[in-house]
């Protein structure tokens, strides 16, 4: 009998201890994954390591005046939190569009949109948790020739406009 969502039996216990919640300490994060030229990618969270089926989760951290190269992740959508520095992201068939996030700030990448991650600061770090929808880390690495000068586009929606 389940009682307020457990089950009392052994071996719903064993189940819920070793695939229940996962813990993976900052010091245990895998630099095995598809990278980017300019950064370093860590997974924490994918199908490997603990059974995730549609979230990948990681961090990302760029050094200082560096960027990445151009990619795009196939059909997943990203979500970037800036943790510490400042993000200069830039996109678009040529790069053509740029806006910056600071810490405390999400980004938000759609399915297929090719995009570089800049470092803004010459001088500290920018570092980054990035979650994907899928449990696969897709990085599909571009060769594009960026305009010199992209149009900077604040980032609003319909609910909070540009002031």
């Amino acid at each position: 009998m389940a009682t307020h969502g457990r089950q009392e039996d052994s071996r719903s216990v064993t189940e819920w201890r070793e695939h229940g919640v996962r813990v993976i300490k900052s010091g245990q994060l895998d630099p095995n994954t598809a990278q980017t030229p300019g950064m370093n990618r860590a997974a924490a969270i994918d199908a490997a390591r603990v059974g995730a089926q549609r979230i990948w989760a990681g961090t990302v951290t760029i050094h200082p005046n560096a960027k990445t190269g151009a990619h795009h992740h196939g059909e997943l959508e990203s979500i970037i939190y800036v943790i510490r520095g400042r993000a200069r992201m830039r996109w678009g068939e040529r790069l053509e569009f740029v806006a910056e996030a600071e810490p405390g700030d999400f980004i938000f990448v759609p399915p297929y949109v090719p995009h570089q991650e800049i470092n803004a600061s010459t001088e500290e770090p920018l570092e980054c948790v990035l979650v994907r929808s899928d449990s696969e880390a897709v990085v599909v690495n571009l060769d594009i020739e960026p305009v010199e000068a992209p149009e900077t586009v604040h980032w609003v929606d319909p609910i909070h406009p540009h002031p």
